[in-house]
C-alpha cells in the first residue's frame, strides 16, 4: 500500500503500523485497516501533524468491527446531523428574503443570503480530526462499488458509506466564499431576468399584454406560449413569444426594452423597434458571461477532486450517482424512440396544422380549458397562497392520505411567493418544516401559481417523508434530484383532480393522457439536457473561450441537436429554443434531472396504478438515500428505463385516437 501525502509515514513505518493494528484488532481487520490508512493519508497534510503523529492518531482512533464501531457510527451520524442540519436551517433562513417577492431590501437581502456562519466547515472537520476519524473507520466507496455491491448492503453499511462521503475534498474557505458569491449572483441574475412585454407585437402588429407586464425568462415566457393554445390569435402570439426567447438566448433584447424607456412596438421575431432593426445597445453577452463565471468556479474546484476532475464528473458520479454515459444514452434513446414520430402525427391532428418549433412545449392534451376558466377553478378553492396553505391537510386527504398523515405533513408546509421561479426547500432536521414557493397573479393565486404549487408540493411531500420516515438520519432524502423531481411531476399531474376538473373517461383515459403528456415533457427537456452537457464538454476542451465564442457554440449545438432530434417533426427553429433554459446559468448541469424525473415519475405512476398513491408515496420516499438504480429497484421492481413510458405512450395514442 502506498500513502501519497507528503506528511505520510514511510512505507516501512506504514507496514509496521498495519502489523501493529492487526496485532491489536485481529488479522480479519487487515482490509479495513489498509483502506482506512489510505483514506486518511490521501487527505492528511503537513500542518495536520508529523508522520509519527498521524500514525499515533490512527493507532488511537481505529475501531474494530463490533459494538464499538456501531457506537462510533451512531455518534458521528448524530453529530453530523446536528452540525449540517442546523447550519442548513440557518442558511435557508438567511436567504429567505432574497428568495421571496414583495419585501425586497436592496443590498441587505443579498448580504444576508451570501453570509455563511461556517465558511471553513470542510477544513475544520479535518483540522479538528473529525473527518479523519470517519475516513479511518468507514469506506468512501466509488460509484462503481455502490452499483455492483449496494443491493447486498444493510442500512448500517449504507450509513457507513454515507458518513464517509461527507469527507471528500478539503476546500479552502476562500473557494467556499467565492462559490457562494458566484452561485448567488447567477441565481439572482436569473431571478431578475424579467423581459418587459408591454410593447411586444406579433406579426400582425398587435399588442396584447398590459403595458407594465414583464415575463420571467424562460419559465413564464414558456407558460405564456402554452397558454395561447386556447386563443384564436394564439399562433401569431406564440411565434412572437418564441422570438422573445430567441432574443434572450442570443442576447438581442434591446436595452431600452429592458429599461422600459422605449415605448415603440417591439417585434422580437425580427428584433425591430418601430420597424427599424435593432443593431446595437442590446443585452449582448451578459448571459454567457454568467455561464463562464460558473465554469471558472468549477475549474477552481477541479484541483481539489483528483478522482472527479471536472464539474461533469462530480455532477454525475458524486451528486447524481449515475454515470455520464448511462444518462446520455437514456436521453438519446428517448429522443430517438420511434414513438415520437407517432406522437407528432397525433399532435398535428390535435392542433389541426403543421407543427412549429414552439410546439415542443405543448403538453396539455386533456380537454382544452380557457385560462380564465382554470383561474376561476383555482380561485373557487384557493383564493391565494395562504388559502392553499391552510387547505393542504384537506388536499392531502382528498389524495388518499390518512387523517393523521394529512395533518402531520400538511401542517409542516409553509407556502410563500417566490421572487423568481417556484422552488421547494426541505427540512434537514425533524424540528423544522418545508417551504413551498410558487408564483401568483396580481390579485389571486391563479392556475399558473397553483400548477407550480402542486409541482412543489410533490417535492415537499418527498422532502418531509424522506426526512421523518427514513431508516436512519444519514439516509434521509432521496438518491438525487431526479428522484424528487419524479414526485414533483407526479403531484403536478394531480392538479386537475384536486380542482375537480379531471378529463372525462375514467382512470384509463386519465392515465393515457398522463402518459402522452409525460413523454412530451420528457422529450422537450431532453434536448436542453443534452445541449448543456455538450456545452460543458466543449468548455473543458476550450477552457480559454470567451463569452462570444461560448454563445456561438451554444447556438451551434442547439442547431445540431434540433436537426437530429426535432426538425423532422417541428420544422426549422430560428429561435434555438433548446438553449432557452435558465437553469444552465443558475444551476449548472441540473437539467438531466428533469428528464430523468419525468421517466422515473412515469415508472412510479405506472407502478401505482390501482394502488394507494398516498401509501406508496410514503413507502417509496422512505426507502432511504441509495443509488437511483437501486432505489428504483426497491420502489417499483425495475431500474431506470424509458421503456415503460415509451410503451404506454404508444398504447395511450391508440386509445386517444380511436
Amino acid at each position: 500500500m502506498t500513502l501519497t501525502s507528503p506528511a505520510a509515514p514511510t512505507h516501512d513505518t506504514t507496514s509496521t503500523l498495519i502489523q501493529a493494528l492487526m496485532t491489536t484488532h485481529g488479522a480479519g481487520e487487515r482490509t479495513r485497516i489498509e483502506r482506512g490508512l489510505s483514506q486518511v493519508a490521501a487527505c492528511w497534510r503537513a500542518d495536520d501533524g508529523t508522520p509519527t503523529e498521524m500514525a499515533d492518531f490512527c493507532t488511537a482512533r481505529f475501531v474494530a468491527e463490533g459494538t464499538q464501531l456501531t457506537r462510533l457510527l451512531d455518534r458521528l451520524e448524530g453529530a453530523l446531523e446536528q452540525i449540517g442540519g442546523h447550519l442548513y436551517e440557518m442558511r435557508r433562513t438567511l436567504r429567505r428574503h432574497s428568495d421571496l417577492a414583495g419585501d425586497e431590501f436592496a443590498g441587505i437581502d443579498d448580504m444576508l443570503a451570501t453570509f455563511d456562519p461556517a465558511p471553513d466547515l470542510s477544513e475544520q472537520m479535518y483540522r479538528q480530526k473529525l473527518g479523519f476519524v470517519a475516513l479511518l473507520n468507514f469506506p468512501r466507496e466509488t460509484l462503481g462499488a455502490m452499483l455492483t455491491k449496494g443491493a447486498t448492503w444493510s442500512d448500517e453499511t449504507w450509513a457507513r458509506v454515507r458518513i464517509a462521503q461527507n469527507f471528500t475534498a478539503r476546500l479552502p474557505k476562500e473557494l467556499a466564499d467565492e462559490s457562494r458569491r458566484v452561485g448567488h449572483a447567477c441565481q439572482q441574475w436569473v431571478a431578475a431576468f424579467h423581459i418587459p412585454v408591454g410593447t411586444l407585437v406579433d406579426s400582425t402588429g398587435s399588442r396584447w399584454f398590459e403595458k407594465d407586464r414583464a415575463l420571467l425568462t424562460h419559465w413564464i415566457v414558456r407558460e405564456e406560449i402554452k397558454a395561447q393554445y386556447n386563443s384564436p390569435t394564439g399562433v401569431t402570439r406564440q411565434r412572437a413569444l418564441a422570438g422573445v426567447l430567441g432574443r434572450a438566448i442570443d442576447g438581442g433584447v434591446p436595452n431600452t426594452v429592458m429599461s422600459r424607456t422605449n415605448t415603440s412596438d417591439w417585434n422580437a421575431q425580427m428584433n425591430t423597434l418601430a420597424g427599424a432593426p435593432v443593431t446595437a445597445d442590446t443585452m449582448g453577452l451578459a448571459r454567457y458571461e454568467r455561464w463562464l463565471e460558473q465554469f471558472a468556479l468549477a475549474q477552481k474546484y477541479d484541483r481539489y477532486y483528483p478522482e472527479y476532475p471536472t464539474a461533469i464528473t462530480r455532477k454525475f458520479e458524486l451528486a447524481r450517482e449515475m454515470s455520464e454515459s448511462s444518462v446520455e444514452t437514456l436521453l438519446t434513446d428517448l429522443l430517438d424512440h420511434p414513438v415520437r414520430k407517432e406522437l407528432a402525427t397525433f399532435l398535428r391532428a390535435r392542433l389541426g396544422r403543421d407543427l412549429e418549433p414552439f410546439d415542443i412545449y405543448f403538453d396539455d392534451i386533456a380537454e382544452s380549458r380557457p385560462a380564465a376558466e382554470l383561474n376561476a377553478a383555482v380561485h373557487a378553492l384557493f383564493a391565494d397562497e395562504k388559502a392553499f396553505e391552510r387547505a393542504l391537510p384537506q388536499v392531502l386527504r382528498a389524495l388518499g392520505y390518512s387523517p393523521d398523515d394529512a395533518d402531520f405533513l400538511g401542517s409542516r408546509i409553509k407556502v410563500e411567493i417566490a421572487r423568481g421561479s417556484g422552488h421547494a426547500m426541505r427540512p434537514y432536521l425533524v424540528e423544522y418544516g418545508a417551504w413551498l414557493r410558487t408564483g401568483r397573479l396580481k390579485d389571486e393565486l391563479g392556475w399558473d401559481g397553483f400548477d407550480t404549487a402542486m409541482h412543489e408540493l410533490g417535492h415537499n411531500l418527498e422532502q418531509l417523508c424522506s426526512t421523518f420516515f427514513a431508516p436512519r438520519a444519514s439516509l434521509r432524502g432521496v438518491p438525487n434530484t431526479a428522484c424528487t423531481e419524479a414526485f414533483a411531476f407526479l403531484y403536478q399531474s394531480l392538479g386537475k383532480r384536486v380542482l375537480g376538473i379531471e378529463p372525462e373517461g375514467g382512470a384509463e383515459r386519465a392515465f393515457a393522457i398522463d402518459s402522452v403528456q409525460t413523454m412530451l415533457a420528457a422529450a422537450q427537456i431532453a434536448g436542453p439536457s443534452l445541449l448543456e452537457l455538450y456545452v460543458w464538454r466543449w468548455l473543458y476542451a476550450n477552457p480559454s473561450a470567451n463569452a462570444a465564442e461560448l454563445r456561438t457554440e451554444v447556438l451551434a449545438i442547439a442547431d445540431r441537436l434540433w436537426a437530429r432530434f426535432y426538425a423532422r417533426d417541428f420544422g426549422t427553429d430560428p429561435s434555438r429554443l433548446l438553449a432557452a433554459y435558465q437553469h444552465m446559468i443558475a444551476h449548472p448541469l441540473y437539467l438531466p434531472d428533469y428528464t430523468l424525473g419525468h421517466v422515473m415519475s412515469h415508472q412510479i405512476r405506472s407502478f401505482m396504478r390501482g394502488k394507494d398513491i398516498a401509501a406508496e408515496t410514503k413507502r417509496i420516499t422512505s426507502i432511504g438515500r441509495l443509488t437511483p438504480e437501486l432505489w428504483m429497484q426497491r420502489a417499483v421492481g425495475a431500474g431506470v428505463s424509458i421503456e415503460p413510458l415509451a410503451r404506454e405512450t404508444r398504447e395511450a395514442l391508440a386509445l386517444l385516437m380511436r
